[in-house]
């Protein structure tokens, strides 16, 4: 990768750690575990920015708020919420996007795979909230699940749909080296141009 797409990556990388905590800020407090937009970005950066600068995106974010930047859910930061109750969640959100990531970079640009993508990552994601609010808290598994997954997985069908919707505009924008959606329209390049160069013969 030459300097100017590296540096075009880390100004992404840095964006998308931005808007995850923006997405902080708008949090619907129900328990525990506040309904918050955070993880649509941090999917959106999956999906758009692949495995390794997705997850130096989530890197960056998690950084800032463990330096004490008030960048989670409740504009809240410190190290004490990565180790506390809802610590799991954020903590897998590093997982989760280099999952995504991975799935996104090795399948072709389509919605399906994208949504197929997001739900793999959000499996990641709440196995290690709910181990980790279960182990601190003492909660049942059932109460576990109960508290820190069932009410919210209607809200993360809706945010899967709207990321899946704006990775479609945005795909033509943001373009990663090396994923499938360069690899495809790289592959129809050359098909047009074998094909001029055919009809020309």
């Amino acid at each position: 990768m030459d300097s100017f797409n590296q540096l075009r990556m880390m100004v992404y990388a840095s964006l998308f750690a931005a808007l995850t905590a923006v997405g902080a800020f708008v949090a619907i407090p129900i328990g525990p575990v506040p309904i918050v937009l955070q993880n649509m970005f941090v999917f959106l950066a999956g999906l758009l920015l692949g495995s390794r600068w997705g997850l130096a995106s989530v890197g960056v974010y998690l950084l800032a708020g463990a330096c004490g930047l008030p960048v989670f859910a409740g504009g809240l930061g410190g190290i004490g919420r990565i180790v506390g109750p809802t610590g799991g969640y954020l903590v897998g959100y590093l997982p989760a996007v280099f999952l995504i990531g991975k799935i996104a970079n090795r399948t072709p640009p389509r919605v399906l795979f994208d949504v197929l993508a997001m739900i793999c990552g959000s499996i990641v994601l709440y196995a290690c909230g709910i181990a980790w609010l279960k182990i601190l808290t003492g909660m049942t598994v059932t109460k576990a699940l109960a508290v820190g997954m069932f009410p919210f997985l209607i809200g993360d069908a809706l945010k899967i749909a709207a990321a899946a919707a704006i990775a479609k505009a945005l795909r033509p924008i943001i373009r990663v080296p090396g994923n499938q959606v360069q690899k495809t329209e790289l592959n129809q390049v050359k098909t047009e141009k074998w094909t001029s160069s055919k009809s020309k013969i």
